[in-house]
């Protein structure tokens, strides 16, 4: 009778908790954090770990919450960084640095306005500031950091209007971002964005001004999809050879910008289809997802009632 009794709880026993979505998409899909190769996962948790260990044993620094903040990214815990970085503007409200990630990490969490009120904050924090490299915490193929603090400001930033919608403050943020694009990855990186931002509102001939310093030869390490999609938008590369058998975040970025490029060209179906695929393949924390998202949430028609 007890083993009988012991089986039955085991049969009604509530399940493994499920896990709780980091987000939901513009589309009102729920969004969990992204699947990672098991080497991936063990290093990022690793590297966590010692983040996190810092972090303890240092919780008022700045630098330690950041890495803590941006270690929680890396392994899909958006909100934990979100939560983490905002500790640490409690204690340190002049820093840039932790606007700056949260602004990203709202981004990714769809959490536009929130995340232009802190890259606007930033933007402030920085003017008059000299500019500084920022380390890469997922190093590239050379261990070459490739971004600076206020290229980020501005990108993110310029990136956070262009998803709501709001092209004209975008293309000034980019504007600026561009400015301070002073290597062949920020460069190409830039132009992207801003190329389109310009091509959505009508701006044919100053878009295709800034593709004049975009060269085959730019020796790019981590922005080869954006290099493409500029080649594409000068004529080298034919659309139908863009995206090709690329997967992941490049499949997302390429897919995203030839979505747009059938935009500007009157094709919306095409555009439409494009960003719908680019959505499911994902992953969904990219921006090329991310952007897709939004135009799908305000260009596909309602559904019928």
């Amino acid at each position: 009778m007890v083993l009988s009794l012991l089986g039955a709880c085991a049969l009604f026993a509530p399940s493994a908790a499920e896990p709780t979505p980091e987000a939901r998409s513009l589309l009102g899909v729920p969004l969990f954090a992204p699947d990672l190769t098991p080497a991936e996962r063990q290093e990022r948790e690793a590297r966590l770990a010692e983040a996190r260990a810092a972090h303890d044993t240092d919780p008022g620094s700045a630098d330690a919450t950041i890495w803590l903040g941006r270690r929680l990214g890396y392994v899909g815990r958006f909100r934990e960084a979100v939560d983490t970085f905002s500790l640490g503007i409690e204690l340190h409200p002049q820093d840039a640095r932790l606007y700056r990630h949260r602004g990203h990490r709202q981004i990714t969490l769809r959490r536009f306005d929130l995340a232009i009120r802190d890259l606007e904050t930033a933007a402030r924090l920085i003017e008059g500031t000299d500019d500084e490299v920022e380390p890469d915490g997922l190093p590239n193929a050379r261990n070459v950091p490739t971004s600076t603090l206020h290229f980020n400001v501005w990108y993110h930033l310029g990136l956070a209007h262009y998803l709501s919608g709001e092209f004209g403050r975008a293309q000034d943020a980019y504007g600026r971002c561009l400015a301070v694009s002073k290597n062949p990855d920020s460069l190409v990186a830039t132009t992207h964005w801003l190329y389109m931002t310009l091509r959505r509102q009508g701006r044919d001939r100053r878009a295709d001004k800034l593709l004049e310093p975009i060269r085959a030869d730019l020796d790019v390490i981590e922005g080869q999809d954006y290099l493409r999609l500029l080649r594409m938008y000068k004529g080298e590369i034919a659309p139908a050879d863009l995206v090709g058998e690329a997967t992941g975040t490049s499949r997302a970025t390429l897919g995203y910008g030839l979505a747009i490029w059938h935009f500007v060209h009157g094709r919306r179906d095409e555009a439409l289809e494009e960003m719908r695929r680019v959505v499911e393949a994902g992953p969904w924390p990219t921006f090329g997802a991310t952007a897709a998202e939004a135009d799908l949430a305000r260009l596909s028609p309602a559904p019928s009632r």
